[in-house]
């Protein structure tokens, strides 16, 4: 049985779009008629993603699934395998159970893949944008030694590790910038609509105003006359940025300058790093190639000099240096991460010591995003309070001088 995406519309001329399974096209149409619609156009589901005309469909799956989705699927579909449910059994049980139609169509893609005689992990390879190449590859080697169901269990907890990490630097830097949006809007309604009148008021009485008066209204005047241009320039800039960023060699140059950065280089290169030791942990450990683990591994990597350093030290490999060495040269990677591997090297036991590095760079990563997070939270509250109290005071001088000339 196959999967077909449709566009047809009903009885009173609405259009309907969907997915549905049959054993061929002719049956599938006739299915849809039975059901009062008609067929304008009828796609295999495992071609609809390959087809260039798909750019015309306006399909939920054209857009990038979530990871916590894909998370919840391979999980879902390891506890099903382990259950003893075959495969496409177990793909058609999450079809009929998915909440996200976008979901339910890849995996319906999937399965009718693997009822024409594909392997999982080829049916994957057709969707490179939701399945990572750690995923396809791990797949290919879990079905390679009959052992896809403890595989897929190991993939389905790596996802979830990956994910919670995600979220929690993700989190960590929500606050701050909630905070600083705040400050910003607060300070700036102050200064273009609240300072001005007060303002006038004082300058009537053409009195000597304090030195902190003086500067508030010069502040003041500033973002009322240019607080337009200041807007329209910080777009330009942020596409100017964008732009920019999208030439690898500028990428290369920020991405290292950022390395370099006391709070956030630390947080870049842990990161990173325990994604890597974490994939080639899995992979090694899975029975998959170790040049083809650093490959998948090099997706993971977000960093453009860590991943060029990764790419560079599997090129070594390659000629028969060891991995501790090739990752040493670059000096990019945590020294932990280099020694520990080099212990495994030695030892026969690199899947575990790359398992413990990912788990060493993962709690570092989390300790050190909660004390950020437990610091930056009192200093920005107290910032945006010293600076509100700065526009108080600088109100309050003149009506406090004007009192003492009234006595």
């Amino acid at each position: 049985m196959a999967a077909f995406h449709y566009n047809a519309l009903d009885a009173a001329g609405k259009p309907s779009t969907g997915m549905i399974e049959a054993d061929s096209a002719r049956l599938a149409r006739a299915q849809l008629r039975e059901s009062g619609l008609f067929v304008v156009e009828l796609d295999a589901l495992s071609d609809t993603f390959t087809k260039q005309s798909a750019r015309n469909f306006n399909l939920p799956f054209r857009k990038r699934i979530p990871l916590s989705e894909v998370s919840l699927m391979l999980r879902q579909l390891a506890t099903l395998l382990e259950a003893g449910l075959p495969l496409e059994q177990a793909l058609a049980v999450l079809i009929e159970q998915g909440d996200n139609p976008a979901m339910r169509q890849v995996i319906a893609a999937l399965r009718s893949e693997v009822l024409a005689g594909s392997t999982l992990a080829r049916a994957m390879e057709k969707h490179k944008e939701t399945f990572p190449e750690i995923h396809r590859a791990l797949i290919n080697a879990g079905e390679a030694s009959g052992e896809l169901a403890t595989v897929m269990d190991k993939l389905a907890t790596y996802s979830e590790g990956q994910q919670a990490l995600q979220q929690k630097i993700g989190l960590a830097m929500v606050y701050p910038a909630i905070v600083i949006t705040v400050a910003v809007l607060v300070v700036g309604g102050l200064l273009i609509f609240v300072v001005p009148p007060v303002v006038e008021v004082f300058q009537q009485t053409k009195q000597d105003l304090p030195l902190l008066t003086r500067a508030l209204i010069l502040l003041s005047d500033f973002f009322a006359a240019a607080w337009l241009y200041l807007i329209a320039l910080f777009i330009i800039g942020g596409i100017v940025a964008q732009r920019a960023l999208q030439n690898d060699a500028i990428r290369h140059q920020f991405h290292l300058k950022l390395l370099h950065l006391p709070i956030v280089g630390k947080l870049i290169r842990g990161s990173n790093t325990a994604r890597m030791a974490s994939t080639l942990s899995i992979l090694v450990g899975s029975g998959v190639g170790l040049l083809t683990a650093l490959n998948a591994a090099c997706g993971v990597v977000n960093n453009l000099p860590m991943r060029r350093a990764l790419e560079d030290a599997a090129a070594k490999v390659r000629e028969g240096v060891t991995l501790s060495r090739a990752l040493a040269a670059s000096g990019l990677f945590p020294p932990v991460l280099v020694h520990l591997i080099a212990s495994g090297e030695q030892s026969g036991r690199l899947d575990t010591m790359l398992d413990r590095v990912a788990k060493q760079q993962t709690q570092e990563v989390s300790g050190f995003t909660s004390a950020l997070t437990s610091i930056l939270e009192p200093v920005l509250i107290l910032f945006m309070g010293a600076v509100v109290l700065l526009i108080v005071l600088a109100i309050l001088l003149p009506i406090i001088q004007m009192n003492q000339m009234v006595k």
